[in-house]
């Protein structure tokens, strides 16, 4: 566990990061750097996403399966890492 904190410690400090956010397979966040509001909207508007996306990419081929999602806004760059039923979801400024 502690290899995990130092993990997302580690990609806390980089350049642009705003928060980080760690979802259990429930979909109920365990971790998080962000408000209790903006921490329940992206748990579980993400944890719909990526069962969709999940769900499309075995659809294209039933032998593969989705590990990593990149979304770029406007305003911000989402990543979400998937992995043992956990959601690993980073906020970011993008890069200009």
């Amino acid at each position: 566990m502690a290899d995990v904190e130092d993990t997302l410690k580690r990609i806390e400090t980089h350049k642009g990061v705003i928060g980080t956010v760690v979802v259990n397979g429930d979909g109920i966040p365990v971790r998080t750097t962000l408000d209790n509001s903006t921490t329940v909207k992206y748990a579980g508007l993400f944890r719909q996403l990526t069962v969709m996306a999940r769900s499309t990419v075995r659809d294209i081929d039933p032998q593969n399966d989705l590990t990593f999602l990149r979304i770029r806004t406007k305003k911000h760059e989402i990543m979400v890492a998937l992995e043992n039923d956990f959601l690993l979801i980073v906020i970011q400024k993008p890069c200009e």
